[in-house]
């Protein structure tokens, strides 16, 4: 089992550390556009190696940014769009955002 922190659990420090590194602000405004993906779709559009992907994807769920949900032999990947504007409103929207100006 995946482990997934809490929303009420879900740190401001342990999300800005997840979201410092551009891989996976690329990971997140890409789940944001898309909605939810495969890890191995994910990992395609992002032109990285599976295991590099596999490595910032768990940083993004033990986080509590991400969810990643088995389904069969896949696992899909979603933004935790409502926990973490629960716990921290409009900061996902504002990373987002900037990440698509720049």
């Amino acid at each position: 089992m995946l482990f997934h922190p809490a929303t009420e659990d879900i740190q401001l420090t342990e999300v800005l550390r997840a979201l410092s590194d551009p891989i996976r602000l690329e990971i997140v405004a890409l789940l944001t556009t898309a909605g939810e993906l495969t890890c191995g779709d994910a990992s395609v559009r992002l032109s990285v190696h599976k295991s590099t992907a596999s490595h910032h994807f768990r940083i993004l769920r033990e986080a509590g940014v991400v969810r990643t949900t088995p389904r069969g032999r896949l696992k899909l990947l979603s933004v935790r769009h409502d926990d973490l504007d629960a716990r921290f409103p409009g900061l996902l929207g504002s990373v987002v955002s900037a990440t698509h100006a720049a």
